[in-house]
């Protein structure tokens, strides 16, 4: 029996130190009448620095009442596989539909007792959590910086608040858990109550419900994210990132996986992103818009020595270009442009706007 005691708490000390060196902690009955709820902390968190506050809220799959099961995917799973996200990530369970009172009680317990940017506080969610992601921002549209909902809807009765706010909505046309239509129905609503400048509209072609999972693993989603700050003059929508069916693949696992690291910094908003410049040489800018090609990859270390991912590449459309003098540019074809951007042939490019080229 004294064996068998002492086995249990070399396990619980184990379990303990784990969850520390990963800055992960479990949190149940801690808020009166709402969920129980991780909490991910970065790397050198203190007191002393505030840091935002990404928060994800789940699908059906992962309603009930283990707690284990929100790490099956998402953030905190993609964080327990190798990406490392400078901010706080709250992700909570729930037992059914989300409840924004329940989820912002949760948001305001944790403003009491850790460092967190108020004018920086995100959510996403998939499925039922893109429901949840749209609830949630209609019913706090002024504290709530960015917003991305996947693959949802919206159960709201008021969504014109959701025109408040830097949102983007993503689904993908071959969803035959959550129809399209559920999102169509609540950009309609935005279109309704007229300004609709912060909406970014994704239509994605071909996918699936469960494809969408893989915006959680990849840097875009939480770089775009990052890109908002309550305190941004005219609360703009940044169109400078791109998720499509080309890069929304079970490669952003692998490279996670292979121990190439995802550093998303988020000192400030826009700040401290890694970008390569035309030159080829990597600096640090405060500014996304100033270059082509943005990435923020922290390659791991081989016998040979580092070797870097292939990023991405983008092009900025200036005055007078169109699809085809892009597509000549680039060595490429008006389809691929299409397909990498999730826009057909018709589409009305704006001066200014990034595509992806490669």
């Amino acid at each position: 029996m004294t064996k068998k005691i002492l086995l249990i708490s070399v396990l619980l000390v184990a379990t303990a130190f784990s969850l520390r060196a990963q800055h992960l902690y479990p949190f149940h009955n801690r808020v009166k009448g709402s969920y129980n709820f991780w909490l991910y902390t970065p790397n050198g968190y203190t007191d002393t620095v505030d840091k935002p506050l990404v928060i994800f809220l789940h699908g059906r799959s992962l309603c009930g009442n283990n707690l284990s099961r929100v790490r099956r995917y998402g953030p905190i799973n993609a964080l327990e596989m190798g990406m490392h996200i400078d901010a706080l990530v709250l992700a909570p369970q729930s037992g059914g539909a989300w409840k924004p009172a329940k989820i912002w009680s949760i948001v305001e317990w944790l403003e009491q007792r850790y460092a967190i940017d108020t004018n920086r506080i995100y959510v996403l969610g998939m499925s039922l959590g893109g429901y949840g992601t749209v609830d949630l921002t209609a019913a706090y549209p002024s504290k709530i910086a960015a917003a991305m909902a996947l693959c949802g809807g919206g159960t709201s009765r008021d969504l014109c608040p959701l025109n408040e706010v830097p949102l983007w909505i993503l689904h993908g046309t071959a969803d035959r858990a959550v129809g399209i239509g559920q999102s169509q129905r609540v950009v309609d609503a935005m279109n309704n109550c007229g300004d609709t400048n912060r909406l970014i509209w994704t239509r994605l072609n071909g996918m699936n419900h469960g494809q969408l999972v893989y915006a959680f693993y990849m840097h875009e989603t939480y770089n775009w994210l990052f890109s908002h700050s309550l305190t941004d003059p005219g609360r703009k929508v940044n169109r400078n990132f791109s998720l499509t069916p080309h890069n929304m693949n079970r490669s952003v696992y692998r490279s996670i996986r292979e121990g190439n690291k995802i550093i998303v910094h988020s000192s400030a908003p826009a700040t401290h992103i890694l970008v390569r410049k035309e030159n080829g040489e990597l600096a640090t800018i405060a500014d996304t818009a100033k270059v082509e090609v943005v990435e923020e990859v922290e390659v791991a270390k081989t016998e040979k020595g580092a070797s870097a991912n292939k990023s991405s590449q983008y092009y900025t459309v200036k005055k007078g270009d169109n699809l085809g003098s892009i597509a000549r540019k680039h060595n490429t074809t008006v389809k691929k442009l299409c397909q990498l951007n999730g826009i057909n042939a018709n589409t009305t490019l704006k001066i200014g706007r990034k595509l992806r080229v490669k």
